[in-house]
């Protein structure tokens, strides 16, 4: 039977047809960027005030560690490969400091597409999504997390760029370094509603 929609219909489908349109643009937006950086993530232990202030140590180290075996002027694939044939030695570097710290935990370091939620840091965000990460796991690998950027290197520490930095060194297109820094407001709100629209489609295909 054939029947009129009613307003709050039409406000609904209207509504998702824009978070899809709006998803969609992000999605491919997302997918470029993470066609350039090599994210960073370090799982602790335990999430017990030791293995957490442990987690951080390891990461120092093996920042240090990682960016010191970076070509010169290393493009993402130069990195990437740099990172894969070191795997070992970073895992070691993080046993370490986990052996300094009176520890025996075991550690292991390797390249994943891994899932990352939308995340802020001091200057910049990265939305939601599919990233090829640095992943550092810290004997059983059961307490909070840390993310960073591995390359370009973002993180905290001596050796870390800006984003204007990695602009200039080519690493991001102006396009980029525009949705990661915000130009243009309510970024962080998009990422968001990328991510929410991502777990409703995510709902629906289970």
């Amino acid at each position: 039977m054939d029947r009129k929609l009613k307003t709050w219909e039409i406000a609904l489908m209207v509504g998702i047809l824009a978070a899809v349109t709006a998803g969609s643009w992000l999605g491919h937006e997302q997918a470029q960027l993470a066609d350039s950086v090599i994210r960073f993530h370090v799982i602790a232990n335990s999430d017990s005030r030791e293995d957490q202030a442990l987690k951080l140590a390891v990461r120092d180290r093996v920042l240090v560690q990682a960016e010191e075996i970076y070509p010169e002027n290393a493009t993402l694939a130069q990195a990437q490969a740099a990172l894969e044939g070191q795997l070992n030695v970073l895992a070691a570097a993080g046993r370490e400091v986990v052996e300094e710290y009176g520890y025996d935990y075991p550690v292991s370091a390797s390249l994943e597409n891994c899932w990352f939620p939308t995340k802020e840091y001091e200057g910049f965000a990265l939305p939601a999504g599919n990233y090829t990460a640095l992943r550092v796991t810290i004997g059983e690998g059961k307490g909070q997390n840390w993310w960073c950027v591995a390359f370009p290197p973002l993180c905290l520490g001596a050796a870390s760029e800006t984003v204007d930095q990695a602009l200039e060194a080519g690493h991001f297109t102006p396009d980029q370094g525009a949705l990661v820094t915000g130009d243009g407001e309510g970024y962080i709100l998009k990422f968001k509603a990328m991510e929410l629209l991502g777990e409703l489609q995510g709902f629906f295909e289970t």
